[in-house]
């Protein structure tokens, strides 16, 4: 064991405790990802000139659509993981898949869950099915974030072994004894920190002026990012290392990459929206 290893600072999983009542880390992170989201959202669609005249989405829609995207990640994000890492035990255990609380969720189903949320919302209200994908993926950073963070605090989805060229490297209680790198915070890096950042500079260079350009990113840039934390994650105990060493998160994050780059390239040809002012000042 590497002299420098870092002790894990234990923390309490439930945050908030009232009589029989218990608010945990993780179900805070999905509040606070949702609502921060939100706010930021409601601040984008504010600000016309990130959108070349007025948004394609009013604000009581956007506050509407809040329900509709929070059903769609829980939906999706426990199916998912029903379906893509641990299908055999719930066909014995089917009772277990509504017991949200002894947790299971996938990015990937929650994603998938957020896109079928986009699609029904903005038929359903005549609004591009691109904007609104763009809006929700340029907060999407925000839960990422606070869940991998949740993470951390829970001591779960923790890394494989590091020797100790690793300093960093943690012990887990309920990882072994052996030193893990701290993979939760990577991700919260990287699928967080930088991909927010990316994305705000992004927005601020005119990205929501094409349609479909923040959604591609946002898709291509996270599998990047996911597939570069999954060589430090740990597989999933009852999935380990599939084809060539590769982990069930490398395999679902390929097809993003392919799905991100056809809507960047297809955003990219796209003519952006003109502001509204310059368009009645163009006409004759």
């Amino acid at each position: 064991m590497p002299s420098l290893t870092i002790a894990f600072p234990v923390f309490d999983p439930i945050a908030i405790s009232l009589g029989p009542i218990a608010i945990r880390w993780y179900a805070l992170a999905y509040i606070g990802g949702i609502v921060l989201g939100w706010i930021y959202a409601r601040a984008l669609v504010k600000r016309e000139q990130l959108w070349g005249g007025p948004a394609p989405i009013t604000l009581v829609q956007l506050d509407d659509f809040i329900l509709w995207v929070t059903i769609g990640i829980i939906v999706g994000g426990r199916t998912g993981y029903v379906l893509f890492y641990n299908p055999a035990f719930f066909v014995q255990h089917p009772a277990e898949i509504f017991q949200l609380w002894n947790g299971g969720m996938s990015f990937h189903g929650g994603f998938l869950g957020c896109v079928a949320a986009v699609m029904l919302f903005a038929r359903k209200n005549g609004i591009s099915i691109l904007s609104l994908g763009d809006i929700t993926t340029a907060v999407g950073p925000i839960g990422l974030f606070l869940g991998r963070l949740a993470n951390f605090i829970n001591s779960e989805l923790w890394g494989r072994t590091a020797d100790a060229s690793v300093p960093w490297a943690m012990v887990f209680p309920n990882g072994g004894p052996l030193p893990r790198h701290p993979s939760q915070l990577y991700e919260a890096g990287l699928e967080g920190i930088l991909l927010f950042a990316i994305l705000a500079l992004m927005i601020r260079m005119g990205a929501l002026k094409r349609p479909g350009l923040i959604l591609g990113s946002f898709i291509a840039i996270y599998a990047f990012a996911r597939i570069a934390s999954e060589f430090f994650r740990e597989p999933d105990p009852q999935l380990g290392f599939l084809w060539g060493g590769l982990t069930m998160g490398m395999l679902l994050s390929v097809p993003m990459i392919i799905v991100g780059a056809i809507l960047v390239v297809t955003a990219w040809r796209r003519e952006t929206r003109e502001p509204l002012q310059k368009s009645i000042q163009g006409r004759p």
